[in-house]
């Protein structure tokens, strides 16, 4: 007789079902270690897991921030660096971890359960029992390398965030909002400078007090088997015995001893400085303490009250600060779950004189709002749509609910009564009756009335000499304090904590874990519809296609089905756009921003677009119009929108009116115009973006539709738009008419429409696309569908033979460096090399792979890897947030040299891991039906390969050997760091050029220093508005001049009214006077 099975230690709590979603909920604690497991059942091929420990502390250490990266480096039983890592890639998984201001999560996303149950208890075992050494603190957190330079992983991550003017002001906010004794005001990803004190004891000491068993919850969502995964926890529990504390143990719970953050006694405004050499835009940030987190009424109706004011361009804030008055490019809003949720309001692209004025006004606008009789019917939407939209995001996401079972750890009650809220919105119902006084007693009570912290962030070039002298001195005085010998020992440590982190793993402990089998992997399956123009691409004969010969209708147009099982119609229309005239490309960009807020014509009357957004909201659940880059074609134009079934002949009908009676405005496109250059500035500031908008200037021609709408082509291009706006707008109209005219030829759409097809819901899922053609139907019916817009066609020159370039752009915007270097790759689906190729580059790419073990692991970059275009046919190396890419690059290419020169040998399980990876690649392309409808679409339509390629691809995957890798590292990937054979960039900050210069040409590269302005394009504009630009420029700095004086009195006015004002509500600020740092 079979002895029985013991009694599993984790007992059930909660468990229930969601009312408007099938997503069922059950909560476990263990009795032995109080640690607790929320596992959300849901349908889908992934499952994922958040592994959450609530984290509080009360400095700047970083402390919690690194033991996100040191519970990687091994663990009790597996004291391997990297172990985890290369058994999750076996197991198609992939592991990650984030670092909250309140909370450290683990991630764990495995394609099937099978694979994630085998790394689960080895995992939990690195997050609770992590060997925390001194030589892995050493390489992972600081360091001083063998030049005298600061590295290690997390000191670079935070190099390069640490002086971002979001992060700068984000904690200046928060270092007013709350008291020393609130968690919630310090840098939890550590100051550089407190970084380079952090001790491994400081380190270890945090773990110990935080990382116990009763602070974890386990978040499970997709298809968990819950007997196997008790089974699993109630065994990794007994192996952990005596090493954690025991349930019994004192332990106060993070976040629960000092209450309810008190209340701002005044509003404060405050300004602060960030480094930046253009000194035109700023932005401000305003912060308000709201409500309790776990009053799911209040929090409904402030989500809702959030979107009235501020959702879109009609709301209040947006529609005069943006639209009407043109003081900014943005006004947006956020909520941190806290206690007391924090709500946040983003004012960007704001002109740095007029800083002040516009936080003024922001608050004008609110009371005036306030006082007035509020839109209920426009209230009553949005309470709609917010329920809606919640609705669809649990369909549509396989993860949507992990953070809110986060938070709910962090904050919410023990016995999981408010872990009952998540699987409800009937919160919505209730607050769908509030009256007006309700609305505007909450309105007034949280925002419109209440104290709040307003930073406005201020540019300044001053301040980035400052600091880049700054750290050219410390650095200098380092080095000499250190003097050669000091920087001799240094090497040598270093290069001993490399070695005892990087001790090989042996064979058999890889071996103990085989690779699961790919039965527990339910990838969704959608089935291929098609009609009109569709149908010249084959014959389909299933029950999908057969439905829709029922809807006798044979339009010319290309339409593509594919059939889900979904509660919601997916709709997407995608435009060609190389018939547009090469000059007036660059206008593409003010055409999709102007899209869905512009005036339209309806029935021989205008609707003005206050109405149309509205009611636009009103008919859908999403709406969005973009380029290609999400379908794997930039040169192409996308829109979707997202409805209910009852809804699609009505979505049809818009598309039409927006796309054929919509009308140019000339004060519409002033204030798109104006919002896209006022965001320019900041779009400037990143040293990743800049390197991909640079390599895009380089390797596209201007027949490029992506280059076109690139941000170093809006800089120049339209500025000369805002100056033709005022001087001949007649011309800008009929620019955006030849833009219009060329996009909307029926044969130039392809229509995607992923729904459930078989229920009934769409009746006449074909014929109603007749609502969107405007030309009449006699001239339709021998139309011949336009070829699909080329990625490779509009490439440049230099993108065609890359190997000529080579350039190195300083940035005062930033303090780390950013590399990109690429070569020629394979530019088919159907090249022999491809399989091999992708094997090569999972392989190295693989967390602790080589190029991870070889860069990140020794704190030469955040991050560094290959990416592909097979449209292109390019290959790219990119490093990533690196305190100096010259030498994460030459780690990088030592190693694939020493591959390529069996010198070190390909690894067999590394080459398992490689495959599973790819297989995780396909899981991730689509975990939910939309995205399996939508990669059917991309892979029959836009890639011109057949639905289940994928399926063959991994065949040939899994039967390409060593040799086959270590050719094509030899014949591709090595090209990728040869002088001649690449195009070679990096974005640096200004301290690091000369040497950056210095020794790449060392290496032969012929490296020329540019400034980013040196890319950009105006496409032939600034001649033609030259003397117009003149002339007005003359007007106005004579206008300029009396806005100073102005804006001299304003900001005069304004002081005395901060420190006079009676009531002493309202205190005004230097930014001398609230220290960033409590040091």
């Amino acid at each position: 007789m079979p002895s029985a099975v013991p009694e599993s230690k984790f007992k059930k709590l909660q468990q229930f079902t969601a009312d408007f979603c099938p997503s069922q909920f059950t909560l476990y604690e263990s009795s032995k270690t109080g640690m607790r497991v929320v596992v959300v059942d849901q349908q889908g091929p992934k499952v994922y897991g958040y592994f959450a420990l609530a984290t509080e502390i009360h400095d700047d250490s970083g402390s919690p921030h690194t033991l996100e990266h040191l519970c990687f480096m091994g663990s009790k039983s597996y004291r391997y660096k990297g172990l985890l890592d290369k058994l999750a890639t076996r197991a198609y998984s992939n592991t990650n971890a984030w670092t909250a201001t309140d909370h450290t999560a683990y991630t764990l996303d495995t394609a099937g359960w099978e694979g994630f149950a085998q790394i689960l208890p080895v995992y939990l075992e690195h997050v609770l029992l992590p060997t925390l050494t001194d030589s892995g603190c050493y390489t992972e957190v600081f360091h001083i390398d063998g030049s005298g330079n600061d590295a290690g992983v997390v000191y670079s991550e935070m190099q390069g965030t640490q002086n971002n003017q979001a992060e700068i002001m984000d904690l200046k906010a928060r270092r007013i909002l709350y008291p020393e004794s609130v968690g919630f005001r310090y840098e939890t990803g550590g100051l550089m400078e407190n970084l380079r004190k952090l001790s491994a004891d400081r380190i270890r000491a945090f773990h110990k007090e935080m990382y116990q068993p009763k602070n974890l919850c386990l978040v499970l969502i997709g298809e968990v088997d819950h007997d196997n995964m008790l089974n699993i926890l109630d065994k990794f529990e007994a192996s952990i015995e005596g090493d954690v504390p025991h349930i019994n143990d004192p332990f106060e719970r993070p976040w629960t001893k000092h209450g309810k953050t008190p209340a701002l006694e005044k509003t404060i405004v405050d300004t602060i400085e960030f480094s930046e050499e253009d000194e035109s835009m700023g932005e401000i940030l305003i912060g308000f303490l709201g409500h309790d987190c776990n009053d799911t009424i209040a929090d409904a109706a402030m989500n809702t009250l959030l979107t009235y004011i501020c959702g879109s361009s009609v709301s209040i804030l947006e529609n005069t600060l943006v639209e009407k008055e043109q003081l900014a490019s943005a006004v947006y809003y956020s909520t941190d779950t806290r206690p007391d949720t924090t709500i946040w309001f983003t004012i960007s692209g704001v002109a740095t004189k007029k800083l002040a004025k516009v936080e003024k006004r922001f608050f004008e606008v609110l009371e005036d709002a306030a006082s007035k009789p509020l839109n209920m019917a426009y209230m009553k939407d949005c309470v709609d749509r917010g329920a809606r939209q919640l609705k669809f995001h649990c369909e549509n996401s396989g993860n949507y609910f992990g953070d809110s079972v986060i938070y709910d750890h962090l904050f919410g009650t023990r016995d999981g009564s408010t872990l009952l809220d998540l699987g409800t919105i009937k919160e919505y119902d209730e607050i769908s009756k509030w009256s007006e006084k309700q609305w505007k007693d909450f309105f007034c009570k949280w925002i419109a009335q209440a104290k709040h912290v307003s930073i406005l962030g201020k540019p300044s070039k001053k301040l980035a000499k400052k600091l880049k002298q700054e750290e050219e001195d410390r650095v200098k005085e380092q080095q000499k304090r250190l003097g050669e010998q000091g920087l001799k020992r240094l090497a040598d440590k270093l290069e001993a904590a490399k070695a005892e982190n990087d001790v090989p793993i042996p064979s058999e402990v890889l071996g103990q874990f085989k690779v699961p089998g790919v039965d527990s992997i339910h990838f969704i399956s959608t089935t291929t519809g098609r009609s009109g123009l569709a149908k010249e691409m084959g014959k389909l004969d299933n029950e999908v296609q057969h439905k829709l010969d029922e809807d006798k209708t044979d339009l010319p147009l290309f339409i593509h089905f594919e059939h889900i099982p979904t509660n919601f119609v997916h709709i997407n229309v995608v435009l060609n756009t190389h018939s547009i005239p090469v000059e007036v490309r660059p206008l593409l960009t003010v055409y999709l921003l102007n899209f869905f807020d512009t005036p339209i014509t309806r029935g021989g009357k205008r609707l003005e677009y206050e109405d149309v957004v509205p009611e636009l909201e009103r008919d859908t659940i999403n709406y969005s119009i973009d380029d290609g880059s999400n379908i794997e074609n930039a040169e192409v134009i996308r829109i979707r929108m997202q409805v209910e079934p009852s809804k699609y002949d009505t979505a049809i009908q818009w598309l039409h009116d927006l796309l054929y009676n919509s009308i140019f405005d000339v004060s519409r496109l002033q204030a798109t115009v104006a919002k896209i250059l006022a965001d320019v500035p900041e779009e400037k500031r990143s040293g990743n973006s800049m390197l991909s908008s640079i390599r895009c200037m380089l390797h596209f021609s201007q027949n490029s539709s992506l280059r076109a709408q690139d941000t170093l082509v809006k800089a120049p291009y339209l500025r000369c738009i805002s100056k033709l706006l005022k001087t001949d707008p007649d011309s800008v109209i009929s620019k955006l008419e030849t833009i219009r005219s060329a996009l909307t030829e029926p044969t130039n759409f392809r229509l995607l429409i992923a729904s459930n097809l078989l229920n009934g819901a769409l009746p006449t899922p074909i014929s109603s696309w007749r609502n969107l053609i405007a030309t009449p139907k006699s001239s339709l019916t021998t139309s011949t569908l336009k070829p699909l817009d080329s990625l490779s066609a509009a490439l440049s020159d230099a993108g065609c033979n890359p190997g000529s370039l080579a350039y190195i752009i300083p940035m005062p915007t930033i303090d780390s460096s950013f590399l990109s270097l690429t070569t020629s790759g394979p530019s088919s689906y159907s090249d022999p090399i491809l399989p091999a190729l992708t094997v090569a580059l999972a392989y190295l790419d693989a967390v602790e792979g080589p190029i991870w073990t070889s860069v990140r692991g020794t704190g030469l970059a955040y991050g560094a890897g290959f990416t592909r275009n097979i449209e292109t046919g390019r290959l790219t190396f990119k490093i990533y947030r690196s305190p100096d890419a010259y030498r994460a690059c030459v780690a990088a290419k030592k190693t694939v040299t020493e591959l390529v020169e069996g010198k070190v040998e390909l690894d067999d399980f590394a080459m398992e891991g490689a495959v599973s990876s790819i297989v995780v690649g396909f899981a991730d392309e689509q975990p939910t039906m939309s995205s399996a409808a939508l990669v059917g679409f991309i892979n029959q339509v836009v890639r011109g390969i057949s639905k289940d390629w994928a399926t063959d691809f991994l065949k040939k995957v899994r039967e390409v050997g060593k040799e086959d890798v270590k050719r094509v590292l030899t014949e591709v990937v090595m090209k990728v760091f040869e002088v001649g054979k690449a195009d070679l960039l990096v974005t640096c900050a200004d301290v690091m050029k000369d040497g950056m210069v210095e020794r790449f040409r060392g290496d032969g590269w012929k490296v020329e220093t540019r400034k980013l302005e040196d890319f950009q394009d105006g496409y032939g504009m600034e001649g033609a508005v030259e003397d117009e630009e003149m002339d007005e420029d003359e007007d106005e700095e004579g206008d300029d001049d009396e806005d100073d004086d102005e804006e001299e009195d304003d900001d005069s006015e304004e002081d005395g009214d901060g420190e006079e004002q009676s009531d002493d509500s309202i205190v005004v600020v230097s930014k001398e006077d609230v220290e960033m740092s409590d040091a």
